[in-house]
């Protein structure tokens, strides 16, 4: 790590001080360029950084319209999340991501249902059953005594699993004889009944619910994506939206695109007629808003588990989760998407759907080679077989990783994974050991990235647990696979992503010095501002 300590004028000496519109100073500011350089102070003209490097320097050289004194206080580059969810709330929705108890739970769906009329339904999002007191999934009896008038579904963080009512399930047709649906698992209890839960198939329910115009849900999308800049994210990948859907983005940010993070959108995978016609790619648009990846499922998730594994779960027979697609089908869509200059961002789980995808990624990538295609795979929960690593380095298909996923999803790996598969869960030491580009993100279990940190460098799991200790990475690697790594998973390395000059001014101040904190404390550092194309959009 390199201490840029005097900043130097070069052979030109300045007469006099140059304006410029910020400058925060007497701080230790990490910049997570190459060098891992650290600075003291940082200049901004405009919406980009002019120049990093000594308090007493840049005081002399520059004159600006706002002084900031940091008082010793850490400087970074803004957090870039490059898997995150963000989606506007109807009127009928729960917020569940914070409930500690199912009685919370049901508190609040009731408190609901005497806002709507009997049979309007009510949707939420959020629960955890590793995160509630009674560590249990809930079930349709405590959404009936909740709601009993109203049909319920609300759906689990992650987003693989609902629970659904009596009301719910009456309406989607689901009793005691009822089949799993395709790629979907209808849970029982010990009589056979259904217990409200139904994994990887959320539309068995949702489908039923009122289906809001995307223009309603923009004044909640907008508000939420303010709320990031409260944990220091100034950057996102929306991880999957339709085309629709992204034209409602796109006139959010018209409107307000200043005031928020900047952001690139995943289209879920259309068709490549649809594709054809639609006239656009990967990376059309501005600064603020841009057009991500095409995404694709491979598989399920761990919650339900649907991953899809190369070797049974633990304790289920042969039980190996499912694909989405057949073979077949993936390699056609990875082919189209390829070929009309789209960049894939792929979700994989489990190890099956990881060697999977590699192997299909790489096939369409020899059939039809593309410079710098930057293709990528989300999640990437589990290990997978060495010659799939090397086949992902030599092809260029880098990884948006979830470290946070060891300590939010310990509960459910230890429920189904064993041995090494459960201590080398979320792998990232050993990616980037084959030389794989690997990007961190939360896929909001949960946002915060400092969570993400946490466990990318302790390996800690919510009891204390650590797992595989080999997959951790120092802080300031960390760091920089949650700013700078991201920049080039939208092709824009060359303008955001690390504190340097030339550069985009997207910047945090925190409570705590990163690098050399105690474990414990990483997850209670506190964003204190929030700096976004040199504008202080968030201020603690």
């Amino acid at each position: 790590m390199r201490f840029l300590l005097p900043f130097m004028l070069g052979a030109v000496a300045f007469a006099q001080q140059q304006p410029v519109d910020l400058i925060l100073h007497n701080g230790k500011i990490f910049t997570a360029d190459a060098n891992m350089t650290i600075a003291q102070a940082v200049a901004v003209r405009g919406e980009k950084i002019v120049a990093v490097g000594a308090s007493a320097e840049l005081l002399k050289q520059y004159k600006a319209a706002q002084v900031i004194d940091l008082e010793g206080k850490f400087v970074q580059p803004g957090f870039d999340d490059i898997h995150i969810h963000m989606r506007g709330d109807p009127p009928y929705y729960v917020d569940l991501a914070e409930v500690k108890s199912i009685q919370e739970i049901r508190i609040k769906v009731a408190a609901k249902a005497k806002t709507l009329p009997k049979g309007a339904w009510i949707t939420g999002y959020g629960w955890s059953e590793d995160q509630v007191e009674e560590k249990r999934k809930p079930n349709r009896r405590d959404l009936d005594q909740a709601a009993p008038a109203n049909p319920v579904a609300i759906t689990r963080a992650g987003g693989h699993s609902s629970v659904g009512n009596s009301m719910a399930l009456k309406i989607a047709g689901v009793d005691k004889s009822t089949p799993d649906p395709e790629q979907g698992v209808i849970e029982h209890d010990d009589n056979g009944e259904p217990t409200g839960v139904v994994r990887e198939r959320n539309d068995v329910f949702l489908k039923f619910a009122p289906r809001e115009k995307p223009a309603d849900l923009s004044p909640s999308l907008t508000l939420k994506l303010k709320g990031l800049l409260a944990k220091g994210i100034t950057s996102i990948i929306e991880a999957n939206t339709s085309l629709d859907g992204y034209a409602e983005w796109q006139k959010i940010y018209a409107a307000k695109g200043a005031e928020l993070p900047r952001a690139a959108v995943q289209i879920g995978w259309p068709g490549a007629e649809t594709l054809r016609k639609y006239g656009h790619k990967t990376g059309d648009g501005n600064e603020h808003l841009r057009l991500g990846a095409i995404k694709v499922f491979v598989d399920g998730g761990f919650t339900g588990p649907a991953a899809y594994t190369i070797e049974p779960y633990k304790n289920q027979g042969d039980y190996r989760g499912k694909l989405t697609r057949t073979p077949e089908e993936f390699y056609t869509i990875f082919r189209d998407a390829h070929a009309l200059g789209w960049q894939l961002g792929l979700h994989t789980i489990g190890d099956g759907a990881i060697k999977l995808a590699a192997d299909t990624l790489a096939r369409v990538i020899d059939e039809n080679p593309r410079a710098d295609h930057r293709h990528y795979l989300n999640h990437f929960s589990m290990t997978p077989p060495d010659d799939t690593y090397r086949k992902m380095a030599s092809h260029g298909i880098w990884i948006a990783q979830q470290p946070n996923f060891t300590y939010t999803l310990e509960g459910r790996y230890r429920d189904n994974l064993d041995d090494r598969r459960l201590q080398l869960n979320n792998p990232v030491a050993t990616p980037m050991k084959y030389g794989i580009f690997v990007g961190l993100s939360s896929d909001i279990l949960p946002i915060g990235p400092l969570v993400g940190l946490y466990a990318a460098t302790t390996r800690k799991g919510m009891s204390g647990e650590v797992y595989g200790m080999e997959e951790a990475i120092p802080m300031a690697r960390a760091i920089a696979g949650y700013t700078r790594n991201g920049a080039y998973f939208t092709k824009e390395e060359k303008v955001k992503g690390s504190l340097e000059e030339g550069k985009l001014a997207d910047m945090i101040v925190l409570s705590e010095d990163l690098l050399t904190v105690a474990p414990t404390k990483i997850m209670q550092t506190e964003v204190y501002m929030t700096i976004v194309g040199g504008k202080i959009l968030y201020k603690r």
